[in-house]
């Protein structure tokens, strides 16, 4: 993944430092990358994730593969090219949101190891905490479960370069968090994700903001 940029375009630095923004706003800024499997439960796991978190005075919001492909990322395809970009586009999307002091949940295939490695960096390179959650589910699990019928046509060749079939999904290999969905419901992956937040000091062990 290759970072853009325009001609002539020069960065303005405001006033307000992160610093004293995230003070002031009583906020701690980061990206939460789940990354898995199509079925997997990411998304379900991210949009129970947000609830919680604003719930205890977190400013947070979520970032879905599918809702992002309405807006933002819809001109783009499934091609490797194409998937890139998308990657591309969401981790300098999502850093913009943690630097501004929300706590960024996003729920991406991300299938290409590469892909997720340089959307760290671009967050490591600009000081904004990025922690990669793996929903660790199984093909089978997540076949079985089908829950918009995309591993049944990619089955009968009615959608190709689909991840998981004839497509390859690159595991992570250091992770700062793994979720085992098979195992766990949602409630207690949202608490393993929480601790993990509280053990970093982004958040604090009682409502509020860290």
């Amino acid at each position: 993944m290759q970072s853009r940029q325009s001609d002539n375009v020069v960065w303005h630095q405001g006033d307000l430092t992160r610093e004293a923004r995230w003070s002031m706003l009583r906020a701690h800024g980061a990206t939460l990358w789940l990354t898995g499997l199509s079925g997997s439960g990411k998304s379900t796991i991210g949009a129970a994730l947000e609830h919680t978190l604003v719930a205890r005075g977190v400013w947070s919001y979520r970032l879905d593969g599918d809702n992002i492909r309405h807006g933002l990322n819809g001109d783009l395809g499934f091609s490797a090219e194409d998937r890139v970009e998308n990657i591309r586009r969401i981790a300098e999307v999502a850093r913009l949101f943690a630097d501004a002091g929300v706590l960024a949940i996003t729920s991406f295939i991300s299938p290409y190891a590469a892909d997720r490695d340089a959307a760290r960096a671009l967050h490591d390179a600009s000081g904004v905490p990025f922690l990669e959650i793996f929903v660790d589910t199984p093909l089978a699990v997540c076949e079985a479960r089908d829950p918009k019928g995309l591993y049944r046509k990619a089955r009968a060749g009615e959608i190709t370069g689909f991840t998981g079939i004839d497509d390859p999904y690159e595991a992570p290999a250091r992770p700062e968090l793994v979720l085992r969905t098979e195992r766990d419901d949602v409630a207690r992956c949202v608490e393993g994700i929480v601790e993990l937040l509280v053990a970093r000091g982004i958040v604090g062990s009682t409502p509020g903001p860290g």
